[in-house]
């Protein structure tokens, strides 16, 4: 999975503090992890370990790059 600035390896809790729209996206998926109060986990890692198929885990990649393309990311 490859999201634009390396944003796959960083902790899930510090993505929603910079960019919260990514938690409605991931919450459409029901990935519950924006409430979640550890937050620790990596945003690549969020997606896959939810059980997701492959096509549903390469649209969250391409929304998220694509929110982080139009806010000039």
């Amino acid at each position: 999975m490859q999201f634009t600035h390396d944003l796959g390896n960083q902790a899930i809790q510090d993505v929603l503090k910079t960019y919260p729209q990514i938690g409605e996206m991931l919450a459409r998926y029901d990935i519950g992890c924006v409430t979640c109060k550890v937050g620790i986990c990596l945003l690549k890692d969020v997606v896959s370990i939810h059980g997701l198929s492959k096509e549903d885990e390469t649209k969250i990649e391409q929304k998220i790059n694509t929110y982080l393309a139009t806010k000039g990311e």
